[in-house]
């Protein structure tokens, strides 16, 4: 029997491994419930509810095609071993998978027990990610190609005997309590609904409100749960993406532009899981070796506790946090702000505020994750050192307070003029220190500090050649000349994007 190992590809449409396997036998369609990658510090049930809804419905959608999803619960290797016994395994098929260093081991393993058993395992690639990547160049060409391949449809299945098996809850794997009440429904008609009305209605003004909180709500994709667990490909929102823009009229100017910024970040989104899968070490250790002993490696508990519970006294970033919390998503550049003030004012290192921000992001893809935690924390060594200023960011995200006054209830009694800076107005005592926190940081003491300290490493002179070859294994070859490390400067902005197809 072939048995197709479901990950994160929870979809039967342009599922490459499904689509092969059913040309080579009757398929065995399985999903395994691993409760140690559940106990894992990135996990949260928010990601299991998700991924839950997405099973139930793939369950269905595989049923329709002759056979349902047979779910187990346990380590994969035991349940392929029991299958083996019952003789119901003749060949692995799977996607590859670029996931956390927990998953990397685990493939190792059942790697290791599929030659142990003489059991061939076909691995597909899944999306613009390749193994064993040589060079960079060349890559946004092979990416281009790869997506104008035609999706694979979804293969007849013949049924063959076996037990569903139960979708566990978060209650089940000891996931704990997570209360996320605005978290997108999982699934991929919810997937296929918010590419519809992004492409057709929600995403003309993409380019201009992406980095609003308020506005990008709406104008932003939504899509970035549904690519992370795989209920849609990225092949099928590339082309959608390609189909609606050479649909519209060159006079429509607002549109194409908005959709050609998307196309844009759906490259980025394979880019940053790229580094991941070239080097899997970004997820634990500092990109360039020289910031090792920059941060205090055990974080000051306080502050991270602040932070992660929106109390850090900035209104602004507090709202950001809390709206974080209640609805699994943040647009891109508020992603990067939290990132940045846990890494430059709180002076915390990017590991613990990490992982809370992946428990946080319904949308966790480790390889953008952990790529994009590292560059807005300055550890890169190639990308520029980008200090987020909480008061300034909320003046330009959120100049009416809209989004301030929908998370901080507690700031009712400050005036409008003063909600990005509570402390300076004139009831300031009756509301700071009681109804809301006083600030932990002073915002511009911090940055400057943390600037200095920052650049400190930058103009030693061992700092180039490591960035150097960081550059070349790395960096997009979008621009050729950033193959070599340009000398740093401090008036440079640039900054990429957490969450590329939020």
């Amino acid at each position: 029997m072939q048995v197709v190992w479901f990950k994160r590809d929870l979809r039967v449409v342009d599922h490459a491994a499904l689509a092969r396997a059913a040309r080579a036998g009757p398929v065995l369609p399985l999903y395994v419930v691993e409760p140690d990658l559940w106990q894992q510090p990135d996990a949260s049930p928010r990601h299991w509810g998700f991924i839950a809804e997405t099973l139930a419905e793939l369950r269905e959608e595989l049923g329709r095609l002759g056979q349902p999803l047979v779910v187990r619960q346990g380590a994969v290797v035991d349940i392929l071993e029991g299958l083996t016994r019952q003789g119901a395994l003749s060949a692995l098929w799977s996607h590859e998978e670029t996931g956390n260093g927990w998953t990397f081991r685990r493939d190792q393993q059942v790697a290791a027990w599929c030659r142990d058993k003489g059991v061939p395992w076909h691995e597909l690639q899944n999306h613009g990610v390749w193994r064993r990547l040589q060079s960079r160049d060349g890559w946004a060409t092979r990416w281009d190609r790869l997506m104008a391949q035609p999706c694979a449809s979804a293969p007849h299945l013949a049924p063959v005997e076996s037990v569903p098996g139960p979708i566990p809850s978060a209650r089940d794997l000891g996931l704990g309590s997570d209360h996320c009440p605005g978290r997108q429904t999982g699934g991929r008609r919810a997937g296929q609904e918010r590419l519809e009305s992004f492409l057709q209605q929600r995403g003309e003004q993409y380019q201009r409100a992406m980095s609003s909180p308020v506005d990008g709500v709406s104008a932003c994709s939504r899509l970035s749960p549904y690519l992370a667990w795989g209920a849609v490909s990225m092949r099928e929102v590339t082309q959608a993406n390609e189909a609606r823009r050479r649909a519209l009229p060159p006079a429509n100017k607002t549109w194409r532009k908005s959709l050609r910024s998307f196309s844009g970040r759906l490259h980025w989104h394979c880019h940053f899981i790229q580094k991941l899968e070239d080097e899997p070490r970004v997820e634990f250790e500092n990109l360039h070796r020289l910031y090792d002993d920059l941060r205090p490696r055990t974080p000051d508990v306080a502050r991270l506790e602040a932070w992660k519970k929106g109390e850090t006294g900035y209104p602004f970033l507090d709202a950001c946090m809390r709206s974080l919390q209640a609805t699994g998503w943040l647009n891109f550049r508020m992603r990067a702000m939290l990132m940045a003030v846990a890494s430059y004012h709180l002076w915390l290192d990017w590991r613990a505020p990490g992982l809370h921000l992946a428990r946080m992001f319904t949308d966790y893809e480790p390889g953008i994750h952990w790529s994009q935690v590292q560059m807005q924390s300055g550890t890169t060594g190639i990308n520029t050192v980008r200090i987020y200023n909480p008061v300034k960011q909320g003046f330009d995200q959120d100049p009416t307070g809209t989004f301030i006054r929908t998370w901080l209830p507690e700031l009712a009694q400050i005036p409008d003029q003063y909600l990005h800076e509570p402390w300076a107005a004139d009831n300031a005592a009756e509301v700071i220190g009681h109804d809301y926190p006083e600030r932990i940081f002073d915002h511009m003491a911090a940055a400057k500090a943390a600037r200095e300290k920052i650049w400190e490493v930058r103009r030693r002179p061992e700092f180039r050649a490591q960035a150097e070859a960081i550059v070349i294994k790395h960096a997009s070859r979008k621009n050729r000349s950033r193959r070599k490390a340009p000398a740093p400067k401090r008036s440079d902005q640039l900054s990429l994007p957490f969450g590329e197809t939020s």
